[in-house]
């Protein structure tokens, strides 16, 4: 459904090579965006893979062709707001729960009745929430770099106001206010993107005892914390990063930021979820070296009890926030091995 009105399936099918002479298919569907642009390669059972801040379909590059490989039908999208997918003007468009219906959209679009759900950051909680609201569509879900933490507590907000403090504020509040991160940002989309992919990436994010590129000083700006000397992170070629920055410079970095600013707005529209375990089969792969998994380590030693299907939990070691793409071949095949087992 379309701003009220039903319309029926369509898709536009692309095909492109890869530099490995393997076959993605670029296309668009209908959804609740309005259009969701998707990647896919290989035949099998769905695996939809969702992406985080700030990427895009791209960042599933080297499991595309792995997950082929192994007998699966891999799409990655562009989630709403980023790259070639529809950008709904309004900050509320950016919510979980229409985050969750473009991934269903997604799903019928192509055919399927089900499939299995894997996500990166902001990925990650997008895939969870679709995994519990819809476990008839969602039949397991991969959590990569952001545990699962249940709907509930205190509002986001507050949190995140109480993280930061006099002289400093945390990432997410600065992201809050429409326009100013932008101002920061699209002056210089590609150099923003080369330091926060550094800043987060385990073998040039800043020592330990440096300023801590989460937070952003009063009156300062988030780059000022990222790594002095422009220096990629290993996984980031040239190529990589005019792939990232090229999207963004055409898009701007609006819809992208939007979804910070629903967060309070998820916390009320999942309220009837609070504290629901996810019981169908799942996976954790996070780095060791990575905030969020020190951040959020209690979610991660509760999972027992709130991902009941827990297959098995992965913190590797010497490894960042971007991990399926600072250590793709020792994900992807943590990724096809579990996968594997759901076809038992």
């Amino acid at each position: 459904m379309i701003d009220g009105h039903p319309r029926p399936p369509r898709t536009e099918e692309r095909p492109v090579q890869t530099e490995t002479n393997t076959e993605l298919r670029h296309r668009t569907v209908e959804a609740p965006a309005g259009r969701l642009h998707l990647v896919e390669q290989g035949t099998g059972p769905l695996v939809l893979l969702v992406h985080g801040f700030p990427e895009s379909w791209y960042s599933w590059r080297h499991q595309l062709p792995a997950l082929a490989a192994a007998g699966y039908r891999a799409a990655a999208i562009d989630v709403r707001g980023y790259g070639r997918s529809s950008k709904p003007p309004a900050v509320e468009a950016y919510r979980m729960l229409d985050l969750v219906a473009d991934n269903l959209a997604v799903v019928r679009a192509l055919g399927e009745e089900s499939a299995v759900v894997v996500g990166h950051d902001w990925g990650s909680n997008i895939a969870a929430a679709s995994a519990l609201l819809h476990p008839d569509v969602f039949r397991a879900v991969g959590l990569l770099s952001v545990p699962y933490a249940p709907p509930g507590g205190p509002r986001p907000t507050d949190v995140f106001d109480r993280i930061g403090g006099p002289e400093q504020e945390f990432y997410v509040s600065y992201f809050q206010e429409p326009g100013r991160a932008e101002s920061e940002i699209e002056p210089d989309v590609r150099g923003w993107l080369a330091g926060l992919y550094a800043a987060l990436s385990a073998d040039t994010m800043p020592a330990h005892g440096e300023p801590d590129p989460h937070f952003v000083a009063r009156g300062g700006r988030m780059r000022d914390r990222f790594p002095a000397g422009g220096t990629l992170p290993a996984w980031l070629t040239e190529r990589d990063l005019d792939v990232y920055a090229g999207e963004f410079e055409r898009t701007g970095t609006t819809g992208a930021l939007n979804r910070y600013r629903n967060m309070d707005r998820d916390w009320e529209d999942l309220a009837p979820h609070r504290g629901a375990p996810i019981k169908q089969p799942s996976l954790f792969i996070g780095g060791a070296l990575d905030a969020s998994t020190t951040w959020m380590s209690d979610a991660i030693d509760a999972h027992p009890t709130t991902l009941p299907g827990l297959s098995a939990s992965h913190l590797l070691d010497d490894c960042g926030h971007w991990v399926q793409q600072e250590r793709p071949d020792q994900v992807n095949r943590l990724l096809t091995d579990w996968l594997g087992t759901l076809r038992g």
